[in-house]
């Protein structure tokens, strides 16, 4: 079989291709073996793994390159030195200065690496290869939180919270819990009803941008440009400012902190709660919770409704989704309190990933700097161990 490399440098044996036995031995130069190191040199190049294990006799196709260290180099080293920044300066190379590109072996002749003792690359080997452990224990710990929170946001936005803190039962299981509604079945407590029935709805206009004093007057706008800051609960900066008079003279108009934003447009279903008082482009919907909507609940009831917004968008060159839709959009709604116990339990599912990302991005930092401090020899291999 064909070894398959992932993203994070390890080989998805389960994922190979298989090839017959007759194919596999025409090229005894490509068969893999124990200590080997392969990178991708064509797509997506510059994606390196190593054999610490095979399950079963394997090669590689025409799209990577085998490297097999000599005695005097641990392959574990090698790895890691092949990960480090000069090589995947020549990988960025390779990318920006060909419309093809493509990794040759001259490419791997030119490449000088520092070569310390046998035992030393070992013990360098080992530290990094303990970071790597400890990285993906993060990511496996983040992943695993995502799909508790997504678990929770069906449950909790189906079926909620009974009077003793619990889940309620699923419909099939205790029927008598639930009614027959617009939106499907519901908890008997719940209702359906039209989201303007309990929250006042906004939107947003873009000041003219052909006159300066409109602009960067203070007074946070969120645009198409703050794309990257939504589904993350709370948007607190933004990519734009406008002014006093930029207001004045457009339909733009402040929203006051707690808002939920929708953007309609390109993003489309992206959403968040305004930490502050803002002003919106005319690409977003903008909701002001009444005293029977609670806003960190229905920022995660837009969530959930994401994939919906995305499938009803229409337009052949920017999809988007019309206000008449706004008019006539149903939520279900919990009693209040249940409505805030939900919101508790879901910003708490957040915090929880936010956690697990910060340590995954410290230890990814940690790594970066070790690795050019050893792979150099500017840092000492012993005080680490």
């Amino acid at each position: 079989m064909p070894a398959s490399i992932s993203g994070g440098g390890q080989i998805t044996w389960d994922k190979c291709d298989h090839i017959t036995e007759q194919r596999y031995l025409e090229s005894h130069e490509i068969i893999l073996r124990f200590g080997d190191v392969i990178i991708t040199k064509d797509g997506t190049i510059g994606r390196v793994a190593r054999i610490d294990d095979l399950p079963g006799d394997a090669t590689i196709n025409g799209t990577m390159m085998l490297v097999r260290p000599l005695r005097r180099l641990d392959f574990r080293y090698l790895y890691h030195i092949l990960n480090g920044r000069d090589f995947q300066k020549l990988i960025d190379d390779k990318v920006s200065g060909s419309s093809i590109p493509h990794l040759f072996q001259r490419d791997m002749v030119e490449l000088k690496v520092e070569l310390p003792s046998r035992d030393h690359q070992s013990k360098i080997a080992e530290i990094l290869d303990t970071l790597d452990t400890a990285i993906r224990g993060t990511e496996a710990v983040v992943a695993k939180l995502k799909a508790i929170k997504q678990g929770l946001l069906h449950d909790l936005l189906t079926r909620g919270i009974d009077a003793n803190g619990d889940l309620r039962p699923l419909q099939s299981e205790a029927p008598h819990l639930y009614k027959q509604t617009p939106l499907g079945w519901l908890p008997k407590e719940w209702e359906a009803c039209l989201l303007d029935n309990v929250a006042f709805r906004g939107s947003g206009h873009t000041p003219s941008k052909s006159i300066p004093s409109y602009w960067n007057g203070g007074i946070k706008w969120v645009s198409l440009s703050d794309s990257h800051r939504l589904d993350h609960v709370y948007i607190r900066e933004t990519d734009k400012e406008i002014s006093e008079a930029g207001l004045a003279n457009s339909s733009a108009v402040r929203h006051p902190e707690n808002t939920v934003i929708l953007s309609r447009d390109a993003g489309i279903g992206k959403s968040a709660i305004l930490a502050s008082e803002m002003a919106v482009s005319q690409h977003f919907m903008a909701w002001r919770c009444g005293t029977k909507l609670n806003h960190v609940f229905l920022y995660y009831l837009l969530q959930r409704e994401k994939p919906r917004f995305e499938a009803i968008a229409m337009g052949s060159t920017i999809k988007t989704i019309g206000l008449s839709f706004f008019k006539k959009y149903m939520i279900a709604l919990p009693p209040k309190d249940e409505q805030d116990q939900i919101g508790k339990i879901l910003l708490q599912a957040e915090d929880d990933i936010v956690i697990g990302e910060q340590e995954h991005q410290k230890l990814r930092a940690t790594k970066s700097g070790l690795m050019d401090d050893l792979l150099t020899g500017r840092t000492s291999v012993t005080p680490l161990l």
